[in-house]
């Protein structure tokens, strides 16, 4: 995917901060993005953050003196190839519906031929309202991509639908929108991700670092890109993306029953969890006491191999895509880990590294292919490298496919 130029508009509401987060990933891929604000906006987070987030002047006022003679919301909306409105109030998708343009972002936003990207978050009762409900309907018709927002805890101390898109879903949605090339439909995919935990007793377990965001990022991509998506999922924060049915797991037995029970019938299994090698040899019924003047010794065994498992039992139109976690040795592991567990590529990557490691929202990973070929990524977000793999895995294939009809 190409750098594109992404237009971001903030409106008016208390998650305004949320797009903070937004305008960081997006700048973090490369893309350059121009911060809109409207006045309102701008008593929640002060233009300075998104000036230096985007390393981009921040346009308020649609009357500001031009740097040239362009107007600038002409040459925002020329300059645009997708506009982004997060958080968009009730009142910003009235003026949209209506085709007003009384400030820079819906100006620009009328001025334009980019697609159109926004994410309601307001009050319950007024998303629900049918006149707000009448205006979205209005703006799907043209072709407006709209982010429903979520369910819980509203500013006002209320529960309800209302709350702003969580900032991974709008940034999948971004990456959906700037990469349209990418069509997984008929596929059926499943994931896993997350960590697993080994239980030593009713309060202790064996676990990792990994937070789920690489194979999150995975499952979102690929069902914004058409495919039917599984996500075995180990325990974490990360909430479901739209479209994925997500299966809860905890230890890695647990993991390998529901990758073994729904692997025969995907297209493709991207191993993406960082599953625990080893578990307690014995479980402790009881929580274990300390003992004075003693050590505890504690024993482990090995756990199963997902993939070795698997690859026992994969057909010649199925894709295995695995995932190499190392602090040394990269190159030669992840070699060693493709060929013996017959994958179709893997991707590796050094988790001593700060901006690439398990708690990063960055990565940078080296593709390796069963014939000898190595393929270096740069440093990017985890859902722009769900984007690349995905790539990469649909012409892998297609060349799979291709073979097998001669």
């Amino acid at each position: 995917m190409s750098k594109k130029t992404v237009i971001l508009g903030i409106t008016g509401g208390i998650a305004a901060y949320k797009a903070a987060h937004v305008a960081s990933s997006l700048v973090q891929s490369g893309h350059t993005v121009k911060v809109i604000m409207t006045e309102a906006a701008t008593r929640f987070i002060a233009p300075l953050t998104f000036q230096t987030l985007s390393n981009q002047p921040v346009a308020i006022d649609m009357f500001d003196t031009p740097k040239r003679f362009d107007p600038a919301h002409i040459a925002y909306a020329q300059a645009a190839d997708l506009i982004v409105i997060a958080p968009a109030t009730a009142n910003m998708i009235a003026k949209l519906a209506l085709g007003l343009a009384d400030d820079m972002i819906s100006a620009t936003v009328l001025a334009s031929r980019a697609p159109v990207l926004i994410a309601p978050a307001m009050n319950a009762n007024m998303y629900a309202n049918p006149v707000v409900q009448q205006n979205l309907s209005l703006l799907k018709q043209r072709g407006v991509s709209i982010i429903e927002p979520e369910t819980g805890f509203l500013a006002c101390g209320a529960k309800g639908q209302g709350r702003l898109a969580a900032p991974e879903r709008i940034i999948s949605a971004i990456n959906k929108l700037l990469a349209p090339g990418l069509d997984l439909a008929g596929w059926k995919v499943l994931i896993t991700a997350g960590p697993t935990r080994e239980p030593l007793d009713p309060v202790r377990f064996l676990s990792n670092r990994s937070t789920g965001r690489m194979g999150y990022a995975l499952a979102a991509v690929a069902a914004q890109s058409g495919a039917q998506v599984t996500l075995v999922s180990g325990p974490t924060s990360l909430l479901v993306p739209p479209g994925v049915e997500r299966i809860s797991v905890a230890t890695a037995e647990d993991m390998y029953r529901a990758t073994k029970e729904h692997f025969p019938q995907a297209s493709a299994l991207v191993m993406a969890a960082a599953v625990a090698d080893f578990r307690p040899k014995a479980y402790s019924p009881g929580k274990i006491k300390k003992k004075d003047g003693g050590e505890l010794v504690l024993e482990l065994e090995r756990t199963v191999d997902i993939l070795s498992s698997v690859a026992q039992i994969k057909q010649p139109h199925q894709l295995t895509i695995g995932f190499a976690a190392e602090s040394a040795h990269l190159i030669s592991r992840a070699r060693e880990k493709l060929n013996q567990k017959q994958l179709d590529f893997i991707v590796a990557n050094d988790i001593t590294r700060t901006d690439a490691g398990f708690e990063a929202p960055t990565n940078e990973v080296t593709i390796l292919w069963p014939d000898g070929r190595t393929e270096q990524l740069p440093l990017a977000t985890k859902e722009k490298i769900a984007i690349w793999i995905w790539e990469r895995a649909k012409k892998r294939r297609e060349e799979l496919l291709a073979r097998l009809e001669k």
